[in-house]
């Protein structure tokens, strides 16, 4: 029951941020479009809810420039000034409202990643996709950037066996306090750790952490 009405809340919030948000959009666009960094739109397909494919959207941060004479520049050097400042703002997230509209991913959930580790899950792991992925989600504030894969993976299931409106809602502060604290919830992966590249020797197992509802908000 729960998800059913979580789906209309998603919908209709991102609705009205989307209208309340279209001249700001309007202007982010402008300004990526000057520094001739590529598209406005940044595109990669990335697996959803039982891992249908779909593609997400998000502000292009990076220039589709990949090399500087014969240098080939890595993810980081090609982040433009501008797309910095979105990332630092969670700025560049913002387009993924057009996701939630269509109903390919929600507010909160297990955050979407890339097609190529759906082969290298636990069977455990691939629980992620039991529900939409999310915006934001349990990992993202629980130390995304210093957490493992499996750590990660974890907190993520241990969202979907616990999903509810008090946990949604205490994630969704959560992540507006970091986002005005400007601490790296938004950090892409792809930046800040290695490819995942299958489970380690350490299974993934229910107990192997030990969270609590009330531990999301410490």
């Amino acid at each position: 029951m729960y998800i059913k009405v979580k789906r209309i809340f998603d919908f209709f919030l991102a609705l009205i941020l989307t209208i309340l948000l279209f001249l700001p959009f309007g202007i982010i666009s402008i300004k990526i479009l000057t520094e001739r960094s590529g598209p406005v739109f940044f595109r990669q397909i990335r697996p959803g809810k039982d891992g249908k494919l779909f593609t997400i959207y998000k502000f292009r941060t990076m220039s589709t420039e990949t090399f500087y004479g014969d240098k080939e520049l890595s993810d980081m050097e090609r982040i433009t000034k501008f797309g910095a400042f979105l990332r630092a703002t969670s700025l560049d997230e913002f387009p993924q409202l057009i996701n939630v509209l269509k109903g390919e991913m929600s507010f909160i959930g297990p955050r979407p990643l890339l097609p190529e580790y759906l082969k290298l899950y636990s069977s455990g792991q691939m629980r992620r996709h039991e529900v939409l992925p999310g915006i934001t989600g349990y990992a993202q504030i629980k130390g995304r950037n210093i957490l493992s894969w499996e750590q990660k993976f974890e907190y993520d299931i241990y969202y979907i066996e616990n999903i509810g409106f008090i946990i949604d809602l205490k994630i969704l502060v959560k992540t507006i306090i970091n986002v005005f604290k400007r601490i790296g919830v938004n950090n892409s992966d792809d930046l800040t750790m290695n490819k995942f590249s299958g489970n380690s020797s350490e299974k993934f197992r229910d107990s192997d952490i030990n969270i609590s509802v009330c531990d999301v908000v410490k």
